[in-house]
């Protein structure tokens, strides 16, 4: 079957023939690196990871560029407020953000340019486009002409005046119209700033992807992604400055965009106070939980955050790792992995996720009800095939439920399906592999008090042991399956 993707500049899903298939391209707006993300930066990294490793399966070449936008107003505000260089607080974030998403099990880019490695591509940009009369300079600012581009507005479907209304645009006596939009503007001796033919200055946001996509993928590139709160104005801009200064190329044939993030049904705002870091998010939960959620909901809809979706995510992830625990003697080699079809066309219309684990909650179902080792061993592998994709239950499913014990609150309740005491959170994994090392070296000595001893106060903290053929012992944690 072939790749379905929903173009939010037609609005329509289409069909995915890229432009050359020896080399597709895709590009997807990164953070802007001054403080720890949230969790709702996490879900088109999470998402557009996932398109990736369903492009590579079809295709022997993707470039995959994801930018750091490390030169910002925000930047050098918080930059400031610190009496730090701005490479300070950018290293760090960035650095920040890319642990954080190997956490959520997301691959690095092919291509991670940074902003400010690119300003010369920046200026030529620029220089181009004033040159061909769709830019001037003012007051050492340079700005894009809106009305020097009669499509403007056609990826978000605004008029101008609603345009300007929703961009807040500034209002200054240098600008031609007040649509324009800032490509250059000047740095006073207290911010960081560049040698350019209108003076020591930085560069505006839109004009920084525009430049690192040239650069990097080309004039036009297969798919440009992001969040739907991107699409205005940075996507349109980006698309005005970047069809101008290639002389009317195609910028990105396929624009995809993910829906927002809300918490317990109302918006992520800092005035409301319900941001969620995802750098607080992983130390709590485990970040597999994290990417299964990030994925439930189909990208293009609103993905609405809270305790309840948590703990379902956990349930079902901790029942699937019980059943491949259970399944242990069935074992599995790489090579042996396979993808159902099923599965895979599921994924190849527009990313429908709510199908694919609809699909992979059918193939846990039948592995369940198995009778024969051939009906298992091919089950199993259809049910890590599909995980694998997915990014999701390539764990030893005795280190799942050992991951993530400090994560579980003080409260004595039920999380993510396992029963946890306030007892229980004072033993650390290392404890409880301790305490099992003990009971496996008394049983060895025939001395069954002790061992029936660690056994039973282990179980009495919700840990349950499970005697090997080999003499050595695994443990789990009670369920609220478990009878």
């Amino acid at each position: 079957m072939k790749l379905k993707l929903h173009n939010s500049l037609t609005r329509k899903l289409e069909d995915f023939t890229p432009q050359n298939p020896e080399r597709v391209t895709m590009y997807l707006c990164g953070p802007t690196v001054y403080n720890y993300v949230h969790i709702g930066n996490a879900r088109p990294a999470v998402v557009f990871d996932l398109l990736a490793r369903l492009l590579r399966r079809q295709y022997p070449n993707v470039v995959y560029a994801r930018n750091i936008t490390d030169v910002d107003d925000k930047i050098n505000a918080a930059a400031s407020e610190q009496g730090v260089p701005i490479g300070a607080i950018t290293n760090k974030f960035a650095q920040a953000y890319r642990e954080d998403m190997a956490a959520l099990g997301v691959a690095p880019p092919d291509i991670e340019p940074h902003a400010t490695e690119h300003i010369a591509q920046m200026i030529a940009m620029c220089e181009r486009l004033i040159a061909d009369g769709h830019a001037y300079a003012a007051e050492n600012h340079v700005l894009f002409s809106v009305d020097s581009y009669p499509a403007y507005g056609q990826l978000s479907g605004r008029s101008t005046e609603d345009m300007i209304a929703g961009a807040r645009v500034e209002v200054a006596p240098y600008k031609k119209s007040p649509g324009d939009f800032v490509l250059w503007k000047p740095s006073t001796p207290d911010l960081p700033g560049w040698d350019s033919p209108w003076g020591r200055g930085r560069p505006g946001w839109h004009i920084e992807c525009s430049a690192m996509c040239e650069a990097h993928l080309g004039d036009t590139i297969d798919i440009h992604a992001g969040g739907i709160d991107l699409q205005f104005p940075h996507h349109e801009n980006e698309i005005a400055q970047s069809t101008c200064a290639h002389g009317g190329k195609i910028f990105a044939r396929y624009w995809l965009h993910n829906g927002m993030l809300t918490f317990e049904g109302r918006k992520m705002s800092k005035s409301l106070g319900n941001v969620l870091q995802l750098h607080e998010l992983l130390a709590l939960h485990k970040p597999e939980i994290l990417r299964f959620l990030l994925m439930r909901a189909h990208y293009r809809q609103p993905l609405d955050w809270s305790e309840d979706t948590l703990k379902q995510a956990g349930s079902t992830l901790q029942g699937w790792y019980r059943l491949l625990r259970d399944l242990r003697d069935v074992e599995i080699v790489e090579d042996e992995l396979v993808v159902p079809e099923e599965f895979e066309t599921a994924l190849l219309d527009d990313l429908n996720t709510p199908e694919a684990f609809a699909i992979l909650a059918r193939l846990a179902d039948n592995l369940r009800a198995a009778s024969t080792m051939d009906e298992k061993h091919k089950l199993k592998s259809a049910f890590l095939g599909a995980g694998k994709l997915l990014g999701l239950l390539q764990q030893d499913p005795c280190d799942w439920e050992k991951q993530g014990l400090q994560r579980v609150e003080l409260a004595g309740v039920a999380y993510a399906g396992i029963t946890a005491t306030a007892e229980l959170m004072v033993l650390n994994t290392r404890e409880i592999d301790r305490l099992v090392a003990e009971r496996d070296i008394a049983r060895k000595a025939k001395n069954y008090a002790e061992s029936d001893r660690i056994r039973d106060d282990l179980a009495s903290k919700g840990v349950v042991i499970e005697d090997g053929a080999n003499g050595h012992s695994s443990w789990h944690f009670v369920s609220n399956n478990d009878s």
